[in-house]
Formats: structure tokens, C-alpha cells, sequence
């Protein structure tokens, strides 16, 4: 990504975090950043100070296109296709954000980025209570548990 630093080098916690989130988490975490990078932008255009501004949404843009390239079309080609033409919209309002300096294109971008963040969110979570329900049924049955130590293995 160009002369961009690797934001985990200075941060081990960030770099622990990722280096362990699951690939739902990873997501959540690339919206958190477009959602924080492109609000950050916006603020810049506010205070005109347009080279942040640049840089923010620059980070904004790249983060977008990585969830854009990350679409498995081979999974399900509808729904990826509808992803990637949302992400294609959040891409050019960025842009338009960026070279216009058009407020109404970093709301368009972050109403979306807010929406589809939210909508991860629930995914997130009903991933995670399925996981931690087949978890669940995959401990041992304690009424087996106390039958089995009855059982002798000596000879």
C-alpha cells in the first residue's frame, strides 16, 4: 500500500488482535477502519485541511477495495455481486469526497459503511452463539460423565 506504515508494527495489541480475530471479526475490523478513516476525513474537510483529508480517505479507499477483492464469487455469486456493486458505490462516493470535497458523499459512504458494519455485527454475533452452542453440545454429558466413573479399567 504504498508508503503507508503497518499500523500493528508500533501496536502489539493491534497486531495480537488481528494475528488471532476470526476471519468475521477481520471484517468487522476492515468497516471499523473504512467507517473511522472515512469520519476522520470528513472532519478534516470541515477544519480545510485537505492533505488529511486526502490521507484519510485515501486509507478509507484502500480499506474498501480490499473488502471488494475479498469477495469469494464462488460461494455465492449473488450475494457477491450485490456486495461488490455496494462496495463499488462506497468507492466512488469516497473518491468524489476526496476530489470535491463533497459532504453529501461522505455521508452517502458512511451511511452505508454504517449500515453494512451493523449488519456484520449481527452476523458476528450469531456466529459466535452457534459456535459457542456446538462447543457446547460437544462437552461431555455429565450424567455419562458420572455413569463412565463407575466403569473400572484396571484389569
Amino acid at each position: 500500500m504504498g508508503g503507508m506504515t503497518d499500523p500493528g508494527a508500533d501496536n502489539p495489541y493491534l497486531r495480537d488482535a488481528v494475528l488471532t480475530a476470526s476471519p468475521e471479526q477481520l471484517q468487522l475490523m476492515l468497516y471499523d477502519g473504512a467507517i473511522r478513516f472515512t469520519v476522520q476525513g470528513r472532519e478534516a474537510i470541515e477544519k480545510k485541511d485537505f492533505e488529511t483529508s486526502c490521507e484519510r480517505l485515501t486509507r478509507a479507499q484502500h480499506i474498501v477495495l480490499e473488502m471488494h477483492s475479498g469477495l469469494n464469487h464462488d460461494v455465492n455469486p449473488e450475494l457477491c455481486a450485490r456486495m461488490a456493486g455496494l462496495y463499488t458505490f462506497i468507492y466512488r462516493k469516497l473518491i468524489d469526497a476526496n476530489v470535491n470535497h463533497d459532504l453529501q458523499a461522505f455521508d452517502d459512504a458512511l451511511k452505508i459503511l454504517r449500515i453494512e458494519r451493523e449488519t456484520w455485527q449481527m452476523v458476528v454475533d450469531k456466529v459466535s452463539t452457534e459456535r459457542a452452542a456446538g462447543a457446547k453440545e460437544a462437552e461431555p454429558n455429565p450424567e455419562c460423565s458420572a455413569s463412565a466413573g463407575t466403569l473400572s479399567v484396571q484389569g
